[in-house]
């Protein structure tokens, strides 16, 4: 099969187009300047496009003869938003039409946008199956019992605040919520709630009730662990089934040497 790769930063694309490429697809990948890793060359044929070329995006996938389209990686929201004046006559009208700036709205807006001209969304899980956590310890550090309370209850709020489409992140403790995601993303969200408690915080991380697995799935890694040793925090709690650990070896051995509990947790 001949799949179109919109990749944006982070090893999320990376991780799929090596699988892809393995098995025997044919992979093209479209791929933002200054944003994805060069490496991602090494497994298709790729094109490079400014951010905001939406136009010339479109163009190149036709000319290229494709039908099916993956989109993974991290694209900015905040590029979006406040530079307005970076993007084509076409990604601007885009934009206009929208019924607001959220993060589900803008990408469901493009998978819909791009449908139009008759490509197809299909959903990377096959792909990238082996990435989602697991229900239950995913590190065998058992966590105290108001480690456990905060996971819970964390996770809950986390899922509710991702409904809303604000954020996918909180960090709690004691029950209390400290920060809360926003545009800056994760890793922000956690370093700002450093500011606001001592240690022992717990961050959970959640899927939105309805989680499209065709864009935006939560995303946790290496650098989520090191936000969290400077948080000084606890545990880290990601939705099962619904949430990608990249480099899962690595991540593990890293999360036990800094003593974190990570925690996979099933959200009703």
């Amino acid at each position: 099969m001949k799949i179109g790769l919109i990749a944006g930063s982070g090893q999320l694309p990376l991780e799929f187009a090596k699988t892809a490429h393995t098995i025997g697809d044919e992979v093209c990948i479209f791929a933002i300047k200054s944003s994805t890793d060069r490496e991602i060359e090494s497994f298709g044929k790729t094109f490079w496009f400014s951010f905001g070329e939406a136009q010339k995006l479109v163009d190149t996938i036709k000319g290229e003869g494709i039908e099916n389209l993956v989109m993974l990686g991290k694209i900015e929201h905040s590029s979006l938003i406040f530079h307005f004046y970076k993007l084509d006559k076409r990604a601007r009208e885009f934009l206009s039409k929208l019924k607001d700036k959220r993060a589900k709205s803008v990408l469901q807006g493009v998978i819909e946008e791009l449908e139009r001209e008759g490509f197809k969304f299909i959903d990377p899980t096959p792909y990238l199956g082996s990435l989602l956590a697991p229900e239950g310890l995913i590190t065998d550090i058992q966590p105290e019992k108001q480690t456990l309370e905060d996971i819970h209850f964390g996770m809950m709020i986390a899922k509710e605040v991702a409904d809303l489409d604000i954020g996918q992140t909180v960090v709690v403790k004691n029950k209390v919520v400290i920060a809360v995601e926003g545009v800056e993303g994760t890793d922000r969200c956690i370093l700002r709630a450093r500011e606001l408690t001592d240690d022992g915080a717990v961050v959970c991380k959640a899927a939105r009730k309805n989680q499209d697995m065709r864009y935006d799935v939560p995303v946790v890694g290496i650098k989520t662990l090191d936000s969290i040793r400077k948080l000084r925090g606890k545990a880290l709690a990601v939705e099962a089934g619904k949430t990608y650990i990249l480099d899962r070896e690595r991540f593990i051995k890293k999360a036990k040497d800094l003593g974190i509990t990570v925690m996979g947790v099933k959200v009703e």
